[in-house]
């Protein structure tokens, strides 16, 4: 809808960028305050922040391009195009290279796993709403057809050229939905965090409901990878984070509330 933000001739800062940018102070900020509220070490949580983010950032364009695989292998050249570099990649891969950076960090730095991963729960769900309005101004992530009330047509040219998606076709605003559920998760996880819990439940909540949203509103995505056994291939990722969080929570329920 509106992919760039300020232009100066050839020189524009792109709004999904920026939005981007927004949504991860905001997650950082919420992060803090949280962590401080848990007595946890602030400057060993903040740079943890970052490393994750790096860390999500390369993990997303990993996944993206393995997704894509073939695109890639046909025209390698495209590897460095600016749509490559502006794409938002796939969160899932993101997820799991920053988790996977989480967990040598916290082991090195002595971090308690549950109760860091817990402070950043809440934080990381309202960056993903933000970063949501990324994409739908972008144009990126977008949904099928749709002939509901609420369906969005996109008509610049530019969000074409960047994103390659349809204009003047009712899409569903897939970006818009997500963008909602992710609020939604915010709320209930910042409500838990504040009440006695069990450590590691409100990680295993975000993984539970986060999962569960992504594999409904991939209903109303279109996947340019197509389907592998009638799903795709985030949805099969889904599948597995929704397991992995509600094998935490399973495990979490005989620990005292803290």
């Amino acid at each position: 809808m509106f992919p760039k933000l300020i232009t100066i001739g050839k020189f524009f800062i792109p709004t999904y960028g920026t939005l981007v940018a927004l949504g991860f102070l905001l997650g950082l900020w919420i992060t803090i305050r949280l962590a401080r509220r848990a007595k946890l070490p602030i400057e060993p949580v903040t740079n943890l922040a970052i490393y994750c983010a790096l860390a999500g950032l390369v993990g997303a364009k990993l996944f993206m391009i393995l997704f894509d695989f073939k695109q890639y292998w046909a025209d390698p050249g495209s590897l460095f195009s600016f749509s490559t570099l502006q794409a938002a990649g796939v969160y899932q891969g993101g997820f799991l290279l920053a988790l996977v950076v989480a967990i040598v960090y916290m082991r090195q730095n002595r971090l308690p796993a549950f109760e860091t991963c817990d402070v950043f729960a809440p934080g990381l769900a309202a960056g993903q709403a933000i970063g949501r309005l990324g994409c739908f101004a972008a144009g990126c992530c977008w949904g099928t057809e749709c002939d509901r009330p609420w369906a969005v047509t996109f008509r610049n040219l530019e969000a074409h050229d960047l994103t390659n998606v349809p204009l003047g076709i009712p899409l569903h605003p897939a970006q818009l939905y997500e963008v909602l559920a992710d609020a939604l998760i915010f709320g209930a996880l910042y409500w838990m965090i504040q009440r006695p819990h069990r450590s590691g439940a409100i990680i295993g909540w975000y993984l539970a409901l986060y999962s569960s949203a992504r594999f409904v509103i991939e209903f109303f995505r279109f996947h340019e990878q197509g389907l592998h056994f009638g799903l795709s291939l985030t949805q099969w990722i889904s599948l597995g984070t929704l397991a992995a969080g509600v094998a935490l929570l399973m495990a979490r329920r005989g620990v005292r509330k803290a």
